[in-house]
């Protein structure tokens, strides 16, 4: 019995009520109901980790072990409900431990949640994949369920305001066939890709039409969302600017 996951589950079912949120539910009965496995989850928003976790949920309420980053773990309000629920810390610069910890659980048949693009996707088209969750699912010998979420970036994603009223948002969910731990990690990689953008686009026409000029919108849909490799250019200033603060940290350490 896990009381504080089963209590954050039933409160985010409250909340997605009280927002009005439609959810388009695709394939879930392909999501496995007992063993490990690595669930890859695209990474759109704040709250994707909720909505990814909607097919574990109906598949007996099974319960997912998500990889986040350290800083999420040092935080007051979010660090003790994060080691709770038995998450995974990742140290950004050291990340064995990480890696190590979450082969045990996939080895003791839970599911540990990764995102392949590893930060945000800010043109919320699919940025190139990491190969951790297919190293992670060939050592651990599970298979990588694919998890696609589209919508959720209309609540709360980077660099845009939250909307988290009642705005009665569309949120489609997909989960595409699971893929055997097979090949070297750069093919089971790509595969995996290849999968979720196929899912990504199956979500997109089922939406219908996007609203035109929108922010959370991808270009290629009419939108305003930056293109890719607008988004991609923002990602590499980030991370120069964090890296240019940790130096001055390190420098006034000294």
């Amino acid at each position: 019995m896990e009381p504080v996951y089963g209590t954050i589950l039933e409160v985010a079912r409250g909340m997605w009520a009280l927002q009005g949120i439609r959810f388009t539910e695709v394939d879930f009965q392909k999501f496995p109901r007992a063993g490990g496995a690595v669930v890859a989850i695209n990474h759109t928003g704040y709250l994707d980790f909720t909505f990814g976790g909607k097919p574990a949920y109906s598949a007996g309420r099974r319960k997912i072990r998500y990889m986040a980053k350290q800083e999420v773990f040092d935080n007051s309000k979010s660090g003790p409900i994060m080691r709770a629920l038995h998450h995974i810390p990742v140290d950004r610069e050291a990340g064995a431990d990480a890696y190590a910890a979450a082969v045990r659980a996939l080895k003791a048949g839970e599911l540990v949640g990764v995102y392949p693009e590893a930060t945000h996707s800010r043109s919320f088209e699919l940025k190139g994949f990491k190969s951790g969750a297919a190293r992670m699912a060939i050592e651990a010998g599970v298979p990588i369920v694919p998890v696609v979420v589209w919508g959720a970036q209309q609540l709360w994603t980077k660099g845009l305001p939250k909307q988290l009223g009642r705005n009665k948002f569309r949120i489609l969910v997909g989960v595409c066939d699971p893929l055997e731990p097979e090949g070297p990690a750069d093919q089971l990689t790509a595969r995996l890709k290849s999968e979720m953008q196929a899912m990504l686009l199956q979500l997109q026409d089922l939406y219908g039409p996007h609203p035109q000029g929108e922010p959370w919108v991808p270009r290629r849909l009419g939108g305003s969302a930056p293109t890719l490799e607008e988004a991609d250019a923002m990602d590499a200033a980030d991370l120069d600017e964090r890296r240019r603060r940790r130096e001055d940290r390190q420098g006034d350490g000294a």
